[in-house]
Parts: C-alpha cells; structure tokens; sequence
C-alpha cells in the first residue's frame, strides 16, 4: 500500500461528502491525517480565559476565533485561538488563510511538543508573523515571531519565554498593545492519564487507508 499524501483539498472534498466529520477529531497536519490531542477541562476553560483578554484589546480590525478552521498551503488546521481580520462576511464562502490572520495561539500541555515542533513548522512556513503557545505546566508563553517563509526548514527566528508577572506585546497593524501573563495563564491542574488508543480506527480511518492515504493517529511523528 502507498502511503499517499493528501492535498488540503482533497481532505475539505472528504469533509464535504461527510467521510470526515467533526467526531472524528483530526485535522491535515503537512499533507497527512493526524488526531487531535485529547484536551483537559483546564484546556478548554483557558480557551475562554485568553479569548476574553485578547477581546479585551480593542483593534477594531481584527477579530478573535476558536478551534475554527485556518487554511495552509499543505496544511488545515483549528487553532485553540486565532485572530484574524473581522470581516465575517468572507468567511461564509471560505476559510482564512495565513494572509488573513495576524495571530495564532495554541493552549499546552497536552500537545506542546506538536505545537512547539510541528504547528510552529506549519505557521513559520505559512508566514504567521506571530504564534504564541500558552505553557500551562510552566505557566508561561512562548512568543514565536520572524517566520522563514516557505523554505526547505521553515522556523522562526525568534523565540521568547513571558513568565507570570511580565506582558507579552501584541501587535498587529503596527498598533501594540499587551496581554499579562497572569492573566491568561492559570495554575497548573493535574492531567489525565494519557490513553494509548488516541484515536479508534473506524470506518472512515480504515476507508482512507485503503485508498492509500497516509493516517498517523500520534500527535507528532519522527
């Protein structure tokens, strides 16, 4: 069997004909299928901590989205939260892009090494000029600015930690304004056992296989 690559519009073709719905937890990480890490209560409840403070920053041109879809070159995926320009009407006929959206933030644990490895790959390539992931274990944000570009190893330039009790700039526009740390970091909570079968090989996973498209149910692969 081949392992075939899938385009990103061959997977928007599969959601539309309903082999791929939103039980299925995935989502097209560079050409393949890969599962959702499985998100804790403090996961969610910090979605919501960060979307209000960001709503709290009035830049009237942007607006904020969460776990909805953002469009790559070979890649669509749903950030825990993006800010993207706020022109909701021309988003009824499509998705944003990178060109669309001047932010992406990603809530850890759960999944930081895919989202400090290959989200971060993904958004650097994509040009995001700003990608922050809120570190719950170590109650800080890693602020990733200066993306390559396309290139044979797309990454940032640039890389700084915010501890509790500093502000992380935010700009967009060239309009700054900045978020505490404190603010959308809560403490640290306890986490699940993590379950070996992150994502069950149903009728829709065994159907992609034998078509011969690659499906890797980990969160991040060598």
């Amino acid at each position: 069997m081949s392992d075939r690559l899938m385009s990103v519009e061959e997977y928007q073709r599969l959601i539309g004909i309903g082999h791929l719905t939103p039980d299925d937890k995935v989502e097209l990480i560079e050409n393949r299928i890969v599962c959702k890490a499985t998100h804790i209560p403090q996961h969610a409840g910090t979605i919501g901590i960060v979307r209000d403070a960001l709503n709290l920053v009035a830049f009237t041109d942007w607006g904020t989205r969460c776990r909805l879809t953002v469009v790559f070159s070979d890649s669509q995926t749903a950030p825990d939260i993006s800010v993207v320009r706020a022109c909701p009407q021309h988003y009824m006929t499509r998705y944003p892009t990178a060109t669309d959206t001047g932010l992406i933030i990603e809530i850890a644990p759960a999944a930081l090494i895919r989202d400090q490895r290959d989200k971060a790959r993904i958004y650097a390539r994509g040009n995001i000029v700003c990608y922050w992931i809120v570190n719950l274990d170590d109650r800080r944000i890693e602020v990733h600015t200066q993306p390559s570009g396309p290139c044979d190893s797309p990454a940032y330039a640039s890389v700084v930690d915010y501890a509790i009790g500093e502000t992380v700039p935010l700009v967009l526009d060239g309009l700054l304004d900045a978020v505490a740390v404190g603010q959308v970091a809560p403490g640290r909570c306890s986490r699940p056992p993590r379950s070996s079968a992150t994502c069950s090989a149903d009728r829709r996973v065994r159907a992609l296989r034998r078509w011969g498209y690659s499906f890797r149910p980990s969160c991040s692969w060598p």
